[in-house]
């Protein structure tokens, strides 16, 4: 499928997996709606502020982005996170909230808000996580969130049945971004040590793994892209090389 031409909205685009994916596509000739809280930093055909936990900012975003496009022909719902390593008795509220409220409302709040502009031949992605197929210690708020997204998505993809709009999940697994900075709240050692003794997926991996699905031949859905780093089996195994 040719993409010159195209429309697409990518949620969390200021950085990471998000920034990479705009600028893939619009490499492709795609005009790119980048939405985040930094907007700022997107660098984007319309770069507009957007936070997915709130409706009326989410309304704001997809109606100018209907105005400016006309229409939507891939959304890309990438905003997510994390919040904090501990079992889960020493969990709070205020992070639950917010995993929960990022991870799954805004992506279906997205979703359902984006959908009346899809067009025809349309193609829905997510960043999903390893994390929603097969759970992790010290990291139960976020497990649930990924695999409450895993079933949402298994839900659309049945509503959409018989609509000409794809549906895809990128499951992803140690991919060095600013992930792990917001986990940990800014403590930029501990967001380093993640990622230490190992090679990491990139940004540039997980952004190639949504040109492979959304470039497919019309008739062929890549439902779900399972994508680790070669020292990782699940995300709670990662073999890391010796100091």
């Amino acid at each position: 499928m040719e993409l010159e031409g195209k429309t697409a909205i990518v949620t969390g685009a200021s950085s990471g997996i998000g920034a990479a994916t705009v600028r893939k596509l619009r490499e492709q000739g795609v005009r790119v709606a980048g939405g985040a809280r930094r907007v700022e930093r997107i660098d984007a055909d319309l770069a507009l502020p957007l936070d997915v936990t709130d409706e009326e900012s989410c309304a704001a975003f997809v109606g100018r982005v209907a105005v400016e496009f006309g229409g939507v022909d891939v959304l890309f719902n990438n905003a997510g996170l994390a919040l904090g390593r501990y079992p889960f008795w020493d969990s709070n509220p205020e992070d639950e909230a917010t995993v929960i409220h990022t991870n799954i409302d805004g992506v279906m709040r997205m979703t359902r808000l984006c959908l009346p502009h899809i067009r025809d031949g349309g193609h829905i992605l997510f960043t999903g996580s390893v994390a929603g197929r097969v759970a992790y210690e010290n990291a139960a708020s976020y497990v649930a969130a990924k695999f409450g997204l895993r079933g949402f998505v298994y839900g659309l993809r049945e509503d959409l049945l018989g609509r000409p709009i794809r549906v895809t999940t990128v499951d992803a697994g140690l991919t060095e971004t600013e992930f792990s900075l917001v986990r940990f709240k800014g403590d930029e050692e501990k967001a380093r040590s993640v990622y230490q003794g190992t090679d990491p997926l990139t940004p540039d991996d997980i952004a190639d793994c949504v040109l492979f699905a959304i470039t497919r031949p019309p008739h062929v859905n890549v439902d779900e892209i399972v994508v680790k780093a070669l020292c990782q089996s699940s995300g709670g195994r990662i073999l890391r090389r010796e100091a």
